[in-house]
């Protein structure tokens, strides 16, 4: 016997959520409600599922303009408390990269590295409302003359600045664990000697997109929350693999579809 296909539309699901009678509970629910109920059922039952999620990526950042000076420059090189912030951008937009690290942080000279602040600490900080030190420096021209600028910044009192990540909610990434007798030094830890800890960001059983393998509900335009606040995916991110080998649920067997 063919099972039956459930389908809602977003209207319909709009409608209930209207007049209260909508049913939403969590991702961690919808698991077990799916495991009791089978999954036809639990599709006809549930109207909304949520999910929210914490883990470490390292392809993260923030676009800022930090505001046109008087007289105007075009910054050529951008330090953000210290930290290099990308400047190949108009006159006074820059990109800081969430694990970039300050220029003059020894970083493994002095071995292991301690790698104390970084781009992700600034993006901290401006969230936070604390005041960050903008520094930037400029080849000059007619029409932008000024050749640098130091000042003070806020969330608050900048023009623009967005969160945007190039790569996020990473389909079937990588676990690292460390089978080797020293102690492994890496970008985002330390590997414990005889497998004492492993290393992975991944949302498990919740991930959206182990949830939706194919992609067939999130895309372009796609609203969510990010950083606590509101947010789109605008598209496939940085490394995406939809032609992946999967299983015969769709669950890829190897790293694959990532979302920006």
């Amino acid at each position: 016997m063919a099972k039956k296909i459930i389908t809602k539309t977003v209207e319909e699901i709009n409608r209930k959520i209207k007049q209260g009678k909508a049913v939403v509970i969590t991702a961690a629910e919808m698991v077990d409600t799916v495991k009791e109920l089978g999954p036809q059922k639990a599709a006809a039952e549930i109207d909304v599922v949520t999910t929210g999620t914490f883990s470490p990526m390292c392809s993260s950042g923030a676009f800022i303009n930090f505001g046109h000076t008087k007289p105007a420059i075009k910054a050529a090189r951008v330090w953000l408390n210290g930290v290099p912030s990308y400047a190949g951008l108009a006159a006074v937009d820059t990109y800081i990269g969430a694990t970039e690290p300050t220029e003059d942080d020894p970083l493994n000279r002095v071995h292991p590295g301690q790698f104390k602040y970084g781009g992700g600490h600034v993006i901290h900080d401006l969230v936070e409302g604390k005041k960050v030190e903008l520094r930037a420096t400029a080849y000059g021209t007619d029409c932008y003359p000024k050749r640098q600028v130091k000042k003070k910044i806020t969330l608050q009192d900048i023009p623009y600045a967005v969160l945007l990540n190039p790569r996020n909610a990473y389909q079937n990434y990588n676990c690292a664990v460390n089978l080797s007798q020293k102690t492994i030094y890496t970008y985002m830890g330390v590997m414990k000697p005889n497998a004492g800890n492993a290393n992975y960001a991944t949302a498990g059983q919740l991930s959206p997109l182990f949830n939706d393998p194919f992609y067939r509900t999130m895309g372009l335009g796609t609203r969510i929350f990010i950083g606590g606040a509101k947010g789109h995916i605008i598209g496939p991110g940085t490394q995406h693999n939809p032609n992946a080998k999967r299983d015969k649920n769709g669950i890829p067997l190897t790293p694959a579809g990532t979302l920006m």
